[in-house]
């Protein structure tokens, strides 16, 4: 499908991150597709005509380019946007359409820290506050490269007059709140040692 930029979607780029802000509802698989194609975009810079098939998974699953060993990627999608990450060191990006957050979700998949700061947190500030934390640990899973076999709550990130600490001291992380609070999203780099 071809899509026309000024009436549906709005591309935007972070240093080496580049977003797309989907203005209808978009399949799943369109959304992957358009992951692809902002990596095929970011790909250019460094002169490779990327294909889908040029990717090759982990026993994990996470993807990368066995042609190119010290360019790494991610890419993420959610209802409303589509994210892409690449670097020359382990990368993770997450985003979220921010919105009401589960409690089951939080109690197995958070620390019982990050649990007592949502649940301290004024009403109107949790549900931005969970995805923001749920989006940093997504984006260090990713980039670990162990998906969901990693277990999350003990990935744990807190927040505390907007500095985030974590436990994890090899990665830096930088959450992002987009379109006034309509989406999050993360990213985990790793720090060169």
């Amino acid at each position: 499908m071809t899509y026309n930029n000024s009436r549906r979607l709005f591309v935007g780029c972070l240093f080496n991150i580049m977003i797309k802000f989907l203005l209808d509802v978009v399949p799943k698989k369109e959304q992957h597709n358009l992951a692809h194609s902002l990596l095929k975009d970011m790909l250019r810079e460094y002169k490779i005509d990327y294909t889908e098939d040029m990717t090759k998974k982990t026993d994990y699953g996470k993807p990368y380019l066995a042609d190119y060993p010290d360019i790494y990627f991610n890419l993420s999608h959610s209802e409303g946007i589509v994210a892409c990450i690449v670097e020359n060191r382990e990368c993770g990006i997450d985003c979220e359409k921010v919105r009401e957050y589960r409690p089951n979700v939080m109690k197995r998949a958070f620390s019982e820290k990050e649990q007592a700061m949502i649940q301290s947190a004024p009403e109107s500030e949790r549900n931005m506050l969970f995805f923001t934390l749920w989006t940093l640990k997504e984006a260090y899973i990713k980039a670990i490269g162990k998906g969901l076999s990693f277990p999350m709550n003990e990935a744990e990130f807190l927040i505390e007059n907007g500095k985030i600490t974590s436990n994890i001291k090899d990665y830096e992380f930088r959450p992002y709140i987009i379109e006034g609070g309509k989406f999050v999203m993360a990213t985990a780099v790793r720090i060169n040692a």
